[in-house]
């Protein structure tokens, strides 16, 4: 388990004013992600991908004020890819972000960390009740050291706002 990594807390930090009173739900909830992509892909290589992809995936709900975020998200990602230097992960980290909410195996391009990023953002999503073969004891440290601290909720209610607003289409983010 990795409790501080420097690259999510970096990126955190340049969006701290536009999370506000989100900040710490949301950094708990990519922390979350975070360490269950660790556990479901123990590959260094990826460790940095799932770090960016994590700091992002949701950003655009706060940068843009949508719940149709996942192009800000996409677009927040790249434009960072681009000032460290790392084009080439652009269209791997695109699809992580792009794919987090599909509802079914994703066997595309980049398949095994876009994969993995779904997997853990579902194992969080659903509080736990979806592993993916993560033990219970796992998923819990996690989450006791990472706290939810009402991010479930929020994203209840912004789903219910939605659904007033938009609904013929009130969970954007849901691909089959």
């Amino acid at each position: 388990m990795e409790p501080q990594n420097i690259v999510i807390d970096n990126i955190l930090s340049t969006h701290q004013i536009g999370l506000g009173k989100h900040y710490n739900k949301y950094r708990n909830h990519v922390y979350r992600v975070f360490n269950y992509c660790l556990l479901l892909d123990a590959s260094p290589a990826n460790k940095k991908k799932y770090a960016i992809a994590s700091a992002f995936h949701d950003l655009g709900i706060w940068t843009n004020h949508t719940f149709d975020y996942l192009e800000p998200s996409i677009r927040l990602a790249k434009d960072y890819l681009s000032k460290i230097g790392n084009k080439e992960w652009q269209d791997e980290i695109s699809l992580m972000i792009d794919m987090h909410h599909k509802k079914s195996i994703y066997r595309g391009q980049f398949s095994q960390t876009v994969e993995t990023f779904r997997k853990a953002d579902w194992v969080d999503v659903s509080l736990g009740r979806k592993t993916f073969g993560l033990s219970a004891t796992n998923i819990k440290a996690i989450q006791k050291l990472f706290k939810n601290d009402g991010f479930t909720l929020f994203l209840i209610l912004k789903g219910i706002k939605n659904f007033l607003r938009h609904p013929s289409n009130p969970l954007p983010m849901f691909k089959d």
